[in-house]
Order: C-alpha cells, then sequence, then structure tokens
C-alpha cells in the first residue's frame, strides 16, 4: 500500500509556522518505504498542533480569489461579462473627466478652459483673432460689428437724456455719436420728432440750439430728407396734445419748420404741399411757417428766429431788463412773477447785477424790507447763489464813495439794509464785517481847544 501525506493550512487566525506544524505519514498495509524511494502515489498529510494554550489573535476573514482575465484567457476560457448594474456603479465611482480632453475644463456643461473659443464651422474668419489662420480660409468674408435695433420706447427714453445732456454742452458731433451707438436705421425720423418736443418746453436759446443741432445732423448724414420730414409730420399729427403742456405750440413749430427750411435740410415746397391737413392747430403752424418765409429778406432773419438770448445781449440790455424786473416787483409785491423774469433772461452768471440794482434803489428810494423779502425769496430757490449775493454786496462796499454822492444818507441806510438781510438769513457774517463805514470829519476845536496847530519843521 502507498502512504499518503496531506499538508493543511491553519485555520482560526494562525499563521503558517513551520515550527508549530507536524507532518505525519500515514501507511496503509505496509511499511514506510525510504527516504530516497520514488513510489507510485504518496499524499503527505500535515496536520495542525492544537495548543490549548494558544488564543487566536482575530477572527479569520474568508477571502474569495477570483481568476483575472489573464488567466481565464491562457485557460482557453471567455471572459465572464459584467453586468449592468456594476457598470453603472464603476461609472458613478470614476470622477475623471469622460470627454476625452486633456487638461480639465472640457467636461460637459463647463465653460472651457480660459480663452478657448469654438465656432460652428472649427475655425474663425476674423482676421484680428488670434487664432485665425488663413490656410483654412475658403471664401471672403466681411467682419462687422452689429448692434441690436432699439425700439421706439426705448429710443425715447434715451433720446430725452441725450438732448438734455445736449442743451447743457452744445456740443453736436458729441450727439452724433450718441445715436450712431444707437442704431435706429429704421426709426430715425423720431430723432426729429423727440428733438423738438424736448425743445417746445425749454427757453428760446435752446430752441436755437434744437434748430442748430437739426441742420448739423443733417449735414453729418445721420438723418435725410425724408427723416425731417415725417418728424414734422409726426409733430403736426400731435399738436392737440402738445398744445396742452406747452400753448403756444403751433407758432413754436412754424417757426422750427421756417427754420428747417432756411438751413436747407426741407425744401420750401414741403410748407406749400402739405394740404391734407385738417386741424386747425396744424394749419396754423403751417401759415406761421409760410408767413416767416414769405417775409422780405426772410431766410437771412431766419438765423434769428428765436431772438438773441443769454450771455450774447449787450450788458446795458440785460441791466435795464433787471431795473425794469425790479420796478415792476415793487409795484405788485409778485416775487414769483419776479422769479419768471429773471429766469427768461438765462443769465445766471450775471445775477450779481440784479443784487447790486437792488441795494442801489433801496439807497435811494427806500424800500428795504420789501427788496429783503424778495432777495431772500431768490436765494431760498437758489436762483441767486451766495457768491452772486456776496459779489453784488461787495460792488456796493466798492462804489460808496461815489454812491454817496447822490444819497448823502447812505451809510446809514446801508448798514440798517445789511442787518436786515443778515438776520434774514441770506448774507453771511463775514460780509456784515466788511460794511465799510463812513470816516466824520473832525472840527478844529476838537480836543485841541480851539487852537491852530502849528507844523513843526
Amino acid at each position: 500500500m502507498s502512504s499518503m501525506e496531506v499538508d493543511v493550512p491553519q485555520l482560526n487566525g494562525f499563521a503558517h509556522n513551520p515550527s508549530k506544524v507536524a507532518k505525519k505519514s500515514v501507511h496503509f498495509g505496509s511499511p514506510p518505504a525510504p527516504a530516497n524511494a520514488t513510489t507510485a502515489a504518496e499524499i503527505t498529510i500535515v496536520t495542525k498542533r492544537s495548543e490549548s494554550s494558544v488564543k487566536p489573535k482575530h477572527k479569520a476573514r474568508r477571502r474569495a480569489r477570483h481568476p483575472s482575465k489573464s488567466e481565464d484567457l491562457e485557460n482557453g476560457g471567455v471572459p465572464k461579462p459584467i453586468s449592468p448594474c456594476k457598470v453603472h456603479k464603476m461609472a458613478e465611482r470614476n470622477r475623471h473627466s469622460r470627454s476625452g480632453m486633456r487638461g480639465g475644463a472640457g467636461g460637459k456643461g463647463t465653460w472651457g478652459k480660459l480663452g478657448e473659443v469654438y465656432y460652428d464651422d472649427g475655425h474663425t474668419h476674423d482676421q484680428k483673432d488670434p487664432n485665425y489662420d488663413s490656410e483654412e480660409e475658403e471664401g471672403t468674408y466681411t467682419v462687422s460689428p452689429s448692434s441690436p435695433h432699439l425700439s421706439i420706447e426705448e429710443f425715447r427714453k434715451q433720446a430725452v437724456a441725450i438732448f438734455k445732456e445736449y442743451f447743457e454742452h452744445g456740443d453736436t458731433t458729441d450727439v452724433a455719436a450718441s445715436l450712431a451707438e444707437c442704431n435706429i436705421q429704421n426709426i430715425k425720423e423720431e430723432v426729429v420728432h423727440m428733438l423738438v418736443t424736448v425743445a417746445l418746453e425749454e427757453s428760446a436759446s435752446r430752441r436755437e440750439l434744437a434748430s442748430v443741432l437739426i441742420s448739423d445732423l443733417y449735414g453729418y448724414s445721420v438723418i435725410n430728407l425724408r427723416d425731417v420730414t415725417e418728424g414734422f409730420n409726426m409733430l403736426l399729427e400731435e399738436l392737440d396734445e402738445l398744445s396742452l403742456d406747452t400753448p403756444d405750440a403751433p407758432e413754436v413749430l412754424g417757426n422750427f419748420m421756417a427754420r428747417a427750411v432756411a438751413d436747407d435740410c426741407v425744401p420750401p415746397a414741403y410748407i406749400v404741399n402739405v394740404t391734407d391737413v385738417q386741424d386747425p392747430k396744424a394749419l396754423s403752424a403751417l401759415k406761421r411757417a409760410q408767413l416767416l418765409l414769405n417775409i422780405k429778406h426772410g431766410m437771412a432773419r431766419l438765423d434769428n428766429v428765436w431772438g438773441v438770448g443769454g450771455g450774447q445781449r449787450p450788458v446795458m440790455f440785460l441791466i435795464s431788463k433787471m431795473n425794469l424786473l425790479l420796478k415792476e416787483y415793487l409795484s405788485s409785491g409778485d416775487c414769483r412773477e419776479a422769479d419768471r423774469c429773471l429766469h427768461e433772461l438765462e443769465v445766471p452768471h450775471f445775477h450779481h447785477e440784479l443784487v447790486y440794482e437792488a441795494i442801489i434803489m433801496v439807497l435811494e428810494y427806500g424800500n428795504a424790507e420789501k427788496m429783503c423779502n424778495l432777495l431772500k425769496y431768490l436765494a431760498e430757490s437758489t436762483v441767486l447763489t451766495l457768491d452772486q449775493i456776496n459779489m453784488g454786496f461787495m460792488r456796493v462796499f466798492n462804489d460808496m464813495t461815489e454812491i454817496v454822492l447822490d444819497a448823502p444818507n447812505a451809510y446809514h441806510t446801508l448798514s440798517k439794509f445789511v442787518e436786515l438781510c443778515f438776520s434774514a438769513g441770506f448774507v453771511s457774517k463775514s460780509m456784515v464785517d466788511e460794511l465799510p463805514q463812513r470816516g466824520r470829519k473832525r472840527f478844529v476845536s476838537e480836543g485841541d481847544g480851539g487852537a491852530i496847530k502849528v507844523p513843526e519843521d
């Protein structure tokens, strides 16, 4: 019989240790063969050595060993397919980009790398683009910037701000640049329509600026003949509504139309050929324009159709207007009417003349309290600024030597008026300190006993 030797691995956490493992040979029916002899079947049984004194260190774990793909192929087998559930779990655990792009920033739903630009056909046609390649160019392309067209409501909101700003600086080129940025190719008639609408509520000098702007925009080719005529047609249709805020709107619109003809923006036939108008206010505007054009040398006179206003007027004319304003106030006592008349002069830099003339009237004719009320009203409404008030008072202080010749009691009256204005709150303390004092004439009898002093050699 043959012997069998079995090697049994350790369990229950014992490590494989040859010193603690005993090999036993089991013989079946015959004595053991020598060590160097070869037997047909020999199985070595290895049994573990049980020792009750040794305790396991940890609980044994049973690990299942799965054959690898290479082992299956070597054995001639077919790899076992992976279940769809496991594929889904493996995909969820994989946090790397699956888009095939290196360097990141290219996954689904991402912005891409910084500076990376994508094109529909794979390349750009702009020669100024750093990614432009002339070899990939197949045809001729024209790249030009574009902006969305503005609606009528959006343009009207922007036009009011543009024209209000123009009335402050008077630069027509700036307005032309602003309109070019608005992209109003289809609604250019709104330029004339909105400009005249805004100018109706302004003063004569700003209406003159509006007429100059229409002429310059026509010269810059921002607007054409059709745009100007269509704009005036829209204004003729809206005269009923415009007259609610501006009662003289028909007359003002007639002046604008006549001035546009004089500036060669509209042909004279436009005024004559408009015959389908039934509105009486529109007819009044057309008749006003025809009247201005039929005057002798009317084209030359239309350059001053709005009059000469503001600082272009002569100084003596402005002084006479302010004197008339003050005299009307002294007779009526209406501060609001005086404020309105002062606004119509449009010379805010010359308001110190009103203060000067007001003080002169007080020194010559009295009415100090009434004049103080007017200056206080104009100061509180910010029509008169502090520097204009101070300048007017200082001019009077410097001219007192000449004023006293016509008003001998001028120093005393001026002192009372300055104190009254200071108590009203529109004159500063520093201005009170600048108040001049009349030098008192010293008599010979004062302080020397009436003796005449002999000059010393």
